[in-house]
């Protein structure tokens, strides 16, 4: 494991705390296109709050020569030395659910354009099985000129990074590894386990560890879409879901699956990246996109749902003042990418309500640029007709619900955190 110099290409939640774990034991430049993001992380702060400012500035270099350490650019010129490009960007859907991979090729470019002979690129980013040798090797062979598994080598990493999780660290999480070729696979393999303390699992195939990441998240969209359900079954029966999951979760073998709003970049994301391979060998994936219908469903369920008790207490909807607490696509997270929480607020909003919107860990500037809406990071000082809790940062734990209430106002609780003193809940 000697004379390794690594890349990690793309900085935010996965790229991030990949480059700083490697900076612990190798040279290692993050290369990001955002100038901003840049100077942000070499100034010794993640606003993506995945590393703290501490762990950067302990792991940070001001200079792209050195022993180990971390250097974050937005320079090509400052990896050419190096000979283990990693990918960590970015792979979205479109307004139809259509994988995009263009970030998967400008990062391939990038690479191309100082990629060398005997080099090694290792894709992390979530893909449909074959994205990397199909898609992403033909544009590194182009633009570099070099051949595929003759110059230059290829792995694939899924990331499984879980955002705002401070307990399951990337160095926590089991890693699997691929290589091109067997040897490549021991190669890319040891460079993981070197850093990865929970161990790693060496799969035979690119695409095998490529369909193992799909898979991961469409399971648990699955059974998530099962649980959310059966809260709209037993919500019609007037049976409380929570109380119906505590009692069936005696049982050992039960999966404590909870109902609620799936958003976020990988488990509202992957299930249509499988979903599109999959027809396009002529198969329709059935149980996986009714899984992702009932899910892309919820937001919108919720504020029905609201909207409903609102007039069951004769509170009048047009013009109601309606507070919903959190925007982030999950819990203690500043991540907004996808979330659903929006979904509730654009419809309770068509039915004519004032929505506001507190979230303490949401960016106003990216709220705003990604979904036009304004959020504040302060608690209100006002009172509210309906008040919908749709994720559970843990100061609203701190809150006084009571306090926010206009009299007979609504309370609705889309995470059960709120105890027993609502007026509905998944």
């Amino acid at each position: 494991m000697n004379n390794i110099k690594i890349a990690i290409i793309g900085l935010g939640y996965v790229g991030l705390p990949l480059a700083r774990l490697f900076g612990t034991k190798y040279p290692t430049i993050g290369f990001d296109i955002n100038e901003g993001r840049v100077q942000e992380l070499m100034n010794g702060h993640d606003s993506t709050l995945e590393v703290d400012d501490a762990t950067l500035r302990n792991v940070l270099s001001k200079t792209s020569k050195m022993d180990a350490g971390l250097f974050c650019t937005n320079q090509l010129g400052d990896i050419e030395d190096c000979n283990y490009y990693i990918v960590t960007v970015p792979t979205p859907v479109d307004s139809t659910n259509r994988p995009i991979l263009t970030p998967l090729y400008r990062a391939s470019e990038t690479v191309g354009k100082v990629l060398k002979k005997g080099d090694t690129v290792i894709y992390e980013s979530t893909v449909y099985p074959g994205v990397t040798e199909e898609e992403c090797i033909p544009v590194l062979e182009k633009t570099s000129g070099l051949s595929f598994n003759s110059d230059f080598f290829a792995g694939y990493s899924p990331e499984r990074i879980n955002p705002g999780d401070k307990e399951h660290t990337v160095e926590k999480i089991l890693k699997v590894t691929s290589g091109s070729t067997p040897e490549v696979g021991k190669k890319v393999d040891a460079l993981y386990a070197s850093v990865i303390t929970a161990g790693t699992h060496l799969a035979p195939s690119i695409k095998v560890a490529e369909a193992a990441k799909v898979i991961e998240n469409s399971q648990r969209d699955i059974n998530i879409a099962f649980v959310n359900e059966l809260a709209k079954i037993f919500n019609l029966m007037g049976i409380d879901t929570h109380q119906v999951l505590e009692a069936a979760g005696t049982k050992w073998n039960f999966l404590p699956f909870k109902p609620g709003l799936v958003g976020g970049h990988c488990i509202g994301v992957d299930p249509y990246y499988l979903a599109q391979k999959a027809q396009e060998f002529g198969y329709h994936p059935e149980i996986i996109l009714a899984g992702r219908r009932m899910n892309d469903t919820m937001g919108k369920y919720v504020a029905s749902e609201v909207i409903k008790l609102m007039v069951q207490k004769d509170i009048k909807i047009k013009g109601s003042n309606i507070l919903v607490l959190g925007i982030t696509f999950k819990e203690n997270c500043p991540d907004v990418r996808n979330t659903k929480a929006v979904d509730v607020i654009n419809n309770l909003a068509s039915y004519g309500t004032m929505v506001h919107i507190y979230d303490p860990w949401a960016s106003k500037e990216e709220v705003a640029n990604e979904y036009g809406l304004e959020v504040s990071n302060n608690p209100p000082s006002s009172t509210f007709d309906a008040v919908v809790l749709t994720v559970s940062h843990k100061e609203y734990l701190k809150l006084d619900i009571s306090k926010l209430l206009n009299e007979n106002a609504v309370v609705y609780d889309t995470k059960g955190i709120l105890g027993d003193t609502v007026d509905g809940r998944l």
